[in-house]
């Protein structure tokens, strides 16, 4: 069963993402992680939205999408994305 991380991203300063963006992608494919959007301008359909960015990326399961996150590669990068931007980001099982 896949799980997804999902991220609403809202950037405070670019030059420290730029960082995290630099070294995330080779993090996510050692641990399989897949995007499946990345968007810097969705749109939003019912409430308030106060982010610049939505990602979501697929997991093959639970415990690989725990060793990603959990490893200390993805530990380093993280702390620029914390640093840069407001996160709100969740977890979220795939349906059968």
């Amino acid at each position: 069963m896949s799980y997804y991380f999902v991220a609403q991203i809202k950037v405070n300063n670019e030059e420290e993402y730029q960082k995290y963006l630099k070294n995330c992608n080779e993090v996510f494919c050692k641990y399989k992680g897949k995007y499946l959007a990345v968007d810097d301008s969705p749109m939003v359909l019912e409430g308030s939205w106060q982010y610049s960015k939505v990602v979501i990326i697929e997991f093959p399961d639970k415990n690989t999408f725990s060793q990603w996150y959990e490893s200390p590669e993805y530990q380093v990068i993280l702390e620029y994305r914390l640093k840069a931007a407001k996160c709100d980001t969740v977890f979220v099982k795939g349906i059968d």
